[in-house]
């Protein structure tokens, strides 16, 4: 949500200045408009960095949706009317969402459907979450599809909390030996040299190029925070384009066993979601095209962007994932097929999912498996460079004697 800052004048005309809270400029004049105000001036709010912070934390994420539409979805079941739940909802939500619940509340009280009130928070409800809240509203079936709805939700966390459990570990003893390493090269490593100085001692090349690399780092420290900064920032710059989004993905997928990970994570999302939309009433060629717009891989969009054009001539489903290898595997189109001769298309797609999910579950375990031994290997020679790096010298000197 953004602040704006508006001065208006009132019915009587005296000056009236304020701040409101809304997704666009556009909301946020129609909330102004909605006090009796006429706009003079309308603009955004720039934050102080305390302001940003504070945002960060009352940010909506995704479990806040999915805890907002269980609870929608218990009380709709229960027969309770949407204003009167969405009633209840704001005054058990806190923060943000409270106030994006009371903006949804105040337009479904104003004759607006749940669906247009909740496609004006882009940023909080999908195109996904928009589309099956009014594929319920068109079929008198809103309790099944928000129940529905919240068992993916619900999911998503879980699966998404294995992935990156699984991944901390590994992350967290990265790092450590990154800041250790560090930490040895500048402040450690140059006080034990020293010593050897004065005793004006031949040193073996372990030991110099130890010497080389720390006064590298402590000499040049920033032109490496230079170079990875603008590393980081031409990067995003690419990938901020078409083509370079695209080819980054590629890269991503062609890794060694992360590629495989990434790829079962994405077609695991991919086929949730559309065995959420077809069972949902959401016509197979709007459920393509909306999956297309929310799916993270840029392969995998443009797959099925173009599977969509097929499907709109004509073409069978499973042929038209068929002609996509580098982003769709050949089970995921043989049960399509299978699905679109039985017509239980959902119920394929959930079994192709939960598939998806355990081999993803086992790819993690794959990768964190792969990652511990390697970090030991490495750590250890390492420690073994350094260790003959300040010895070596020591001993050198003790033969002399």
């Amino acid at each position: 949500m953004n602040r704006f800052n508006y001065k208006a004048k009132d019915k009587d005309g005296r000056l009236v200045t304020g701040e409101v809270e809304a997704g666009s400029l556009t909301d946020a004049a129609r909330l102004v408009r909605s006090k009796g105000l006429y706009i003079i001036s309308l603009q955004a709010k720039i934050d102080s960095p305390l302001n940003l912070i504070k945002r960060m934390k009352e940010r909506i994420t995704s479990r806040d949706v999915a805890t907002f539409t269980r609870q929608l979805s218990t009380m709709i079941n229960a027969g309770l009317p949407i204003t009167e739940a969405l009633l209840i909802l704001r005054s058990q939500s806190k923060g943000s969402m409270q106030k994006i619940v009371a903006q949804i509340l105040a337009d479904v009280e104003a004759g607006e459907s749940l669906s247009n009130s909740l496609e004006r928070h882009p940023k909080i409800f999908s195109k996904t979450y928009m589309a099956l809240v009014k594929s319920g509203e068109v079929g008198g079936v809103m309790d099944a599809v928000l129940g529905r709805l919240a068992d993916n939700l619900e999911k998503q966390q879980e699966f998404a909390g294995k992935v990156k459990g699984a991944l901390i570990y590994p992350v967290v003893i990265i790092v450590g030996m990154v800041v250790v390493s560090i930490i040895m090269m500048i402040f450690v490593i140059p006080r034990l040299l020293s010593l050897y100085a004065d005793f004006n001692a031949t040193l073996p090349l372990p030991t110099l190029i130890l010497i080389s690399i720390s006064n590298f780092l402590i000499k040049f420290w920033w032109i490496i925070v230079v170079i990875l900064g603008l590393a980081a920032y031409f990067l995003k710059l690419y990938d901020a384009t078409p083509n370079g989004k695209r080819h980054i993905d590629s890269i991503k997928f062609k890794l060694p066993v992360f590629g495989d990970l990434q790829r079962q994570v994405v077609l695991t999302e991919l086929t949730r979601t559309m065995s959420l939309m077809v069972g949902s009433g959401v016509p197979i060629l709007e459920t393509l095209n909306i999956t297309s717009e929310v799916v993270s891989s840029p392969i995998v969009s443009d797959a099925l962007k173009d599977s969509a054009k097929q499907v709109e001539k004509g073409f069978p489903i499973a042929y038209s994932f068929s002609k996509h290898p580098e982003a769709f595997p050949f089970i995921l189109s043989q049960m399509i097929a299978v699905g679109e001769e039985t017509g239980k298309m959902d119920d394929v797609l959930t079994k192709i999912s939960h598939i998806f999910e355990v081999e993803s579950d086992e790819r993690v375990k794959g990768l964190t498996s792969a990652i511990e031994p390697i970090v030991m290997v490495v750590l250890g020679l390492g420690v073994g460079f350094l260790v003959i790096a300040v010895i070596l010298p020591i001993y050198n000197l003790t033969s002399q004697f």
